[in-house]
C-alpha cells in the first residue's frame, strides 16, 4: 500500500472512526455486559454517529484519489471497509 495515500487524513480518519466505534462497543460490553437495554444508550448513539460520519469522508477520498491512483486507492478503500466491517461485526453477532 502506498504510504503517501495512506497518510492522507481522508484515508486515516475513517479507519480511526471505525476503531473508536469498536472500542465504544467493547467498553460498553465490558461495563454493562451483552444484555439488551430497554433504551438505546449513549454508546449506541456514539457508535451510530461514528459509523455514519465515515460515509462522506470515504466518498471524498474515493472521488479525489480514485482517478489519480486507482489500484492504491482501492487498497485503502478495502482497508477502510474492513475496519468498518470489524466495527459492525459485534453488533451483528450479538443481535443488537
Amino acid at each position: 500500500m502506498n504510504a503517501a495515500l495512506l497518510k492522507q487524513p481522508s484515508a486515516l480518519v475513517p479507519i480511526a472512526m471505525s476503531l473508536a466505534a469498536m472500542v465504544t462497543l467493547v467498553a460498553h460490553i465490558a461495563i454493562f455486559g451483552t444484555a439488551r437495554q430497554p433504551d438505546e444508550g449513549a454508546a449506541a448513539h456514539l457508535w451510530q454517529i461514528l459509523m455514519a460520519g465515515q460515509v462522506p469522508i470515504v466518498a471524498f477520498y474515493a472521488v479525489k484519489w480514485l482517478p489519480r491512483a486507482p489500484k492504491r486507492t482501492l487498497l485503502v478503500l478495502a482497508a477502510q471497509a474492513g475496519a468498518a466491517l470489524a466495527a459492525m461485526a459485534p453488533v451483528y453477532f450479538l443481535g443488537w
